[in-house]
C-alpha cells in the first residue's frame, strides 16, 4: 500500500489548532513536504501559511484531491466531516491522516475503513497519546509479563474547567458529535485498550451529563474557530462508562471537561494484574514486596517509534515501520464511543456485536 519513493507532499486540511499542530508534526520528518493548506476562513489560513512557509492555500479542499502531486491529505476538521472528507481523499486516491475520533458514528467508520482498503492507501487515526515514551514502556512491561494477568483498568482525562471555548463547533452536537467524550475521552479510552492489548468490547454501561456547560461554567481557551455565542450548549461535559471486554476484562472510563476537581487537569491510566499494577503519567510499577508494596517510578525507555505520530506515519508511507494505530483498533474504539451515549440515553446496558 505505501508508495516506493522518498518524499511526500502533504496537504493539510484544517488551520485550527490541530491543524496547526499537524503541520508542525508533519514538518519534523524530512522525507514530509506540506505543499498546500485548505481553511475556509482567509485569516487563518493566510497566518498558518505565512508562520509554517506552505506555498499553496486554498478555501475549497476539493481542489486538493485533484492535484496528482500530493500523496497526503491530512484531516483536522471538525468530527462530523472527518469520515466524508477521508474517504473523498482515499476515492482521489491520497494516503489519509484523520484526527480522532475516527468518525461520529461506526457505520462511517467502517465506510472509512472500506474505502482505504478498496483504494489501497494508508488510513490512520492520530491516536497521539499511545505514542508517549511512558506509555510505549508501560507497554512493553504489560508484554514481558511484568503485572502477570491483566484483569481491569481504569483511565481518566478530566478538567476542572476545560471546555474548547462555549459556543465554539466542539459544543454544538451538528458539529461534534459529542463532547468531552469525543474529544478527550477517546484519549484515555484508546490508551487504557492499548495497554490492555484488547480492543473488542462486548457490552458498555455510561452515562453521560451536561451540566455546567450550560450555565456558560467551565470555559477554556483551546481552539481558533468561530464562537456563536447564541449557539445552544447540546453535548456531553462529563462521562462515565464501564465496558466489559470480550475476553471478560472491564475498563472503568471518566471523562469530563468542567467539574468541580481538585486538579485543573487530571488525565491518568492504571492497569491491574495478579503479580502487579502500573500506573502513569508519571509512569509507576506498584507491586507486593517482602516488606509490603513497593511503588517504583520506571524511567521510560527508548520508544519502540517516533513518538511524533505525523512523523510516524510517514515513516510507515516509506515502509520503516508497522502502523501504531490500526484502522481496526480505531473503529472498534468508535463502536464503544457510539455504545456510551445509546445506554445514557436509554439507561441500559448495550450489548455491542
Amino acid at each position: 500500500m505505501a508508495k516506493s519513493k522518498k518524499n511526500f507532499n502533504i496537504a493539510v486540511i484544517g488551520a485550527g489548532a490541530i491543524g496547526i499542530d499537524h503541520i508542525r508534526s508533519f514538518q519534523q520528518h524530512p522525507a514530509a513536504n506540506v505543499v498546500a493548506l485548505a481553511e475556509v476562513s482567509a485569516q487563518r489560513g493566510q497566518e498558518a501559511a505565512d508562520t509554517f512557509g506552505i506555498p499553496d492555500l486554498v478555501t475549497d479542499y476539493q481542489d486538493l484531491l485533484k492535484r496528482s502531486d500530493i500523496d497526503v491529505i491530512s484531516i483536522a476538521l471538525p468530527n462530523f466531516l472527518h469520515a466524508s472528507v477521508g474517504i473523498e481523499a482515499l476515492r482521489a486516491g491520497k494516503h489519509v491522516m484523520v484526527d480522532k475520533p475516527m468518525a461520529t458514528n461506526a457505520k462511517d467508520a467502517a465506510k472509512l475503513i472500506a474505502a482505504s482498503k478498496k483504494h489501497r492507501r494508508r488510513l490512520m487515526v492520530g491516536q497521539n497519546m499511545r505514542f508517549s515514551p511512558e506509555v510505549q514502556t508501560a507497554r512493553h512491561l504489560i508484554n514481558q509479563g511484568k503485572l502477570g494477568d491483566v484483569y481491569h483498568a481504569k483511565t481518566s482525562w478530566s478538567r476542572r474547567s476545560g471546555i474548547p471555548r462555549i459556543g465554539s463547533w466542539f459544543t454544538q452536537k451538528q458539529f461534534a458529535g459529542g463532547g468531552c467524550t469525543y474529544d478527550i475521552g477517546v484519549h484515555a479510552l484508546d490508551r487504557a485498550l492499548f495497554l490492555m492489548g484488547e480492543f473488542e468490547a462486548a457490552a458498555v454501561s455510561g452515562q453521560t451529563y451536561s451540566q455546567l456547560g450550560p450555565l456558560g461554567r467551565g470555559n477554556g481557551d483551546w481552539g481558533k474557530g468561530e464562537v456563536d455565542k447564541k449557539a445552544k450548549f447540546d453535548v456531553d461535559d462529563l462521562a462515565v462508562a464501564l465496558i466489559k471486554l470480550k475476553s471478560g476484562r472491564t475498563v472503568l472510563l471518566e471523562a469530563s471537561w468542567a467539574a468541580h476537581l481538585p486538579e485543573n487537569d487530571f488525565f491518568t491510566s492504571q492497569v491491574f494484574g495478579t503479580d502487579a499494577g502500573i500506573m502513569l503519567n508519571p509512569l509507576r510499577l506498584i507491586r507486593p514486596s517482602r516488606i509490603g508494596y513497593v511503588t517504583e517510578e520506571v524511567t521510560p525507555s527508548t520508544p519502540l517509534v517516533n513518538e511524533n505520530r505525523m512523523v510516524h506515519f510517514i515513516d510507515v508511507l516509506l515502509g520503516k515501520v508497522e502502523p501504531y494505530v490500526k484502522p481496526a483498533e480505531s473503529l472498534a474504539v468508535q463502536k464503544i464511543l457510539d455504545a456510551i451515549y445509546a445506554s445514557s440515553a436509554s439507561g441500559r446496558e448495550v450489548r455491542i456485536k
